[in-house]
């Protein structure tokens, strides 16, 4: 199966759930668990995750701070913030109501 790239708006809502369950993380590894997640059916472009990345630190919702990995590069690695998990929730809620309007569209149409 060929890797799908990602509807519009989904990308923040996964990076902001998997930082939220799995705590910090640097963006490489976001990537691979949202992949491995969706069984490598959804791909992750680096051009699109640091632009969400870098949208959800400007809205507060995530932090981010440089750190030196086991390899002794710098990475930058990100968590979620109060005022992040907030908006998952709610973001979560309207997801699934949107999600759920499509099946029923694409059920009785």
């Amino acid at each position: 199966m060929s890797k799908a790239l990602f509807p519009q708006g989904a990308l923040p809502l996964l990076a902001l759930k998997v930082l939220a369950q799995g705590g910090p993380q640097h963006g490489y590894a976001i990537t691979r668990r949202i992949e491995e997640l969706s069984e490598d059916a959804l791909r992750v472009e680096e051009g699109s995750l640091y632009p969400a990345l870098h949208r959800l630190e400007e809205a507060g919702w995530i932090k981010a701070k440089w750190t030196l990995t086991e390899n002794k590069r710098r990475a930058r690695i990100y968590q979620v913030t109060a005022a992040g998990r907030k908006e998952l929730a709610a973001e979560e809620v309207r997801w699934q109501a949107a999600t759920a309007a499509v099946a029923r569209v694409l059920k009785f149409a």
